[in-house]
C-alpha cells in the first residue's frame, strides 16, 4: 500500500481558538473540515511543507522555529495509508483567508468535534484539546 506524507498544522490564535479550513467542492472529502497543511513533496521536509502550505492555502508566513511537533495520525484509506504529523503554531505574519475558495473559521478546543472531519483527523482532536 502507499504510503502519502501530508503535514498538518493547528493555528492557534491568542484567544486559544484553533484554525479550521473546509475541503472545498470537487475535491476528495470535499465539505470536510480540516487542519491546513498539505502533501509533503519529494525532498521536502514537514516543516518547509507546512510553511510553503501555510503562504499557498491562507495567504501567511510562518518559521520553521514557529512549527512545534505536536502529534501524528497515521490512518489508512481504501487506496493509500496516511502518515500527517501535526504540528502546533502559534506565530505567523498575515490574516489567514482562503485563498483556493476554501471556506475557514476559527474554532474553540472544546467545539472541534461539532465539525464533520476527514477519518484521519478525528483522533487528533482530543490530543490538541487535551493540549490547549
Amino acid at each position: 500500500m502507499k504510503i502519502v506524507l501530508v503535514a498538518a498544522v493547528a493555528l492557534i490564535d491568542p484567544d486559544g481558538r484553533v484554525l479550521l479550513a473546509q475541503r472545498p467542492e470537487g475535491k476528495s472529502l470535499a465539505g470536510l473540515w480540516e487542519f491546513p497543511g498539505g502533501k509533503v513533496e519529494a525532498g521536502e521536509t514537514p516543516e518547509a511543507a507546512l510553511i510553503r502550505e501555510l503562504k499557498e492555502e491562507l495567504g501567511i508566513d510562518t518559521w520553521q522555529s514557529c512549527l512545534a511537533p505536536l502529534t501524528f495520525a497515521s490512518h489508512s484509506y481504501e487506496d493509500f495509508h496516511l502518515l500527517m504529523p501535526l504540528f502546533a503554531c502559534r506565530r505567523w505574519q498575515g490574516t489567514p483567508m482562503g485563498s483556493e475558495g476554501q471556506r475557514i473559521t476559527w474554532a474553540r478546543a472544546g467545539s472541534l468535534k461539532d465539525y464533520p472531519m476527514p477519518p484521519a483527523d478525528v483522533p487528533l482532536i482530543p490530543i490538541l484539546r487535551d493540549w490547549l
